[in-house]
């Protein structure tokens, strides 16, 4: 049985030589309102309520737990414009 959280919940970020990574669990209720098995465009998890700075990407669905989202975005992106520097 998955373990949903209550809130939406945001992980530290992490890295490797070429992107920056997060991902983002979502509670039950959000999850259920979301296209399954298709990567969200940055309108759609903003429209969910998932907050953060601007450049990153839904990369890839974990599908032993799809309601955690998996984003990505190129080391040294400007986090007010998403551009990469």
């Amino acid at each position: 049985m998955p373990h949903y959280p209550d809130d939406i919940e945001y992980s530290d970020k992490y890295y490797d030589d070429e992107y920056e990574y997060r991902h983002v669990s979502l509670p039950r209720k959000i999850y259920k309102m979301i296209p399954q098995n298709k990567l969200l465009e940055e309108d759609e998890w903003r429209g969910i309520g998932v907050q953060q700075s601007r450049g990153w990407g839904h990369y890839e669905i974990h599908e032993p737990e799809p309601y955690i989202l998996l984003f990505r975005r190129p080391l040294g992106t400007d986090p007010l414009t998403g551009k990469v520097k």
